[in-house]
């Protein structure tokens, strides 16, 4: 009998998953049928690659041996079937992440356009902070991802779909009295006590410090909202002030009557949205595609050049 295909991916999915329940899980199988295969794959080595001798796991040197090998083999048979997948352009199933600053307001105005592009696309959505996504995307359970850009990590291909301005936020009243003196605000004189932010792990929250020239230690409101209607809501509330994405501005200032927003003096700061995908070589025109239609999409939301 030779060695399989899923024998060596049953094996990559064991050890990173470390638990042969976990594993099962994750390959779709039930936990005997997984033991089955990894026995077998033993039986053909001659080798025992699972140290059986207590209950935690680990690998054999055997086992440590056979695994880096089928990381490699496992990694270049997806890089062909994502090449064959894609050469029909954007079509078929396309697995897409996106965060949670982005997805409620992009979303709404980019489906209906992949729909008119191709009514059989099987989309399945992900909306998960940037640290998540990435992640996903880098083991594969993602096609491409939009998140703020430069994302920061090796191996991706990156495009850039539009600037996302960011604006001050605050209660109606506050917005008034900033207005009345004649001058727009600078994020780096903005009070540091009355900034409120998003919970750690989102990117938007380190981009408000980053752009305040301050830290979170500063900030005396320890608010740490889990999604942005909630934020503003606070900021409407007179608790404080926070920097609004103007993709939200629509859809925020809406369902919060009682907050209102000023843009920033020049340079106005803002963030760059943009579609990445890990470099696997092959065709790309369905990420062209993709990226265009939510470059589009985001052009229409922002109601300018949103060209990056």
């Amino acid at each position: 009998m030779n060695i399989t295909l899923r024998q060596l991916s049953y094996l990559v999915a064991l050890a990173e998953e470390r638990h042969f329940g976990r594993a099962a899980a994750r390959v779709h199988v039930s936990q005997p049928a997984l033991s089955t295969q990894i026995r077998e794959l033993e039986d053909r080595l001659g080798a025992p690659l699972i140290d059986r001798t207590d209950r935690a796991f680990r690998l054999t040197p055997a086992g440590r041996d056979v695994l880096e090998g089928a990381q490699r083999i496992m990694g270049e048979v997806e890089r062909i079937e994502t090449q064959a997948r894609w050469q029909a352009g954007l079509s078929g199933r396309l697995k897409l992440g996106i965060i949670p600053t982005v997805a409620p307001y992009l979303l709404p105005v980019a489906l209906p356009r992949l729909r008119m592009r191709d009514v059989t696309l099987d989309l399945r959505l992900t909306e998960a902070k940037t640290e998540r996504v990435l992640a996903a995307l880098a083991d594969g359970e993602l096609d491409a991802a939009v998140v703020a850009i430069p994302a920061g990590m090796p191996g991706l291909v990156e495009r850039p779909l539009f600037r996302d301005r960011f604006l001050l936020a605050a209660s109606r009243s506050s917005v008034e009295k900033l207005a009345a003196r004649g001058e727009r605000p600078v994020p780096s004189t903005l009070n540091p006590h009355a900034l409120l932010l998003l919970d750690e792990g989102h990117c938007l929250a380190d981009q408000a410090l980053d752009v305040c020239g301050t830290r979170r230690a500063e900030t005396r409101v320890d608010l740490r909202a889990s999604s942005l209607p909630t934020l503003c809501g606070m900021v409407a509330a007179g608790f404080g002030q926070t920097l609004l994405p103007e993709i939200s501005l629509a859809k925020e200032c809406a369902a919060v009557p009682d907050m209102d927003v000023m843009t920033f003096a020049d340079p106005q700061p803002y963030r760059t949205i943009g579609l990445v995908r890990r470099d696997l070589g092959g065709p790309d025109t369905w990420f062209t595609e993709l990226g265009d239609i939510l470059a589009d999409a985001g052009q229409a939301l922002l109601g300018h050049d949103a060209a990056a």
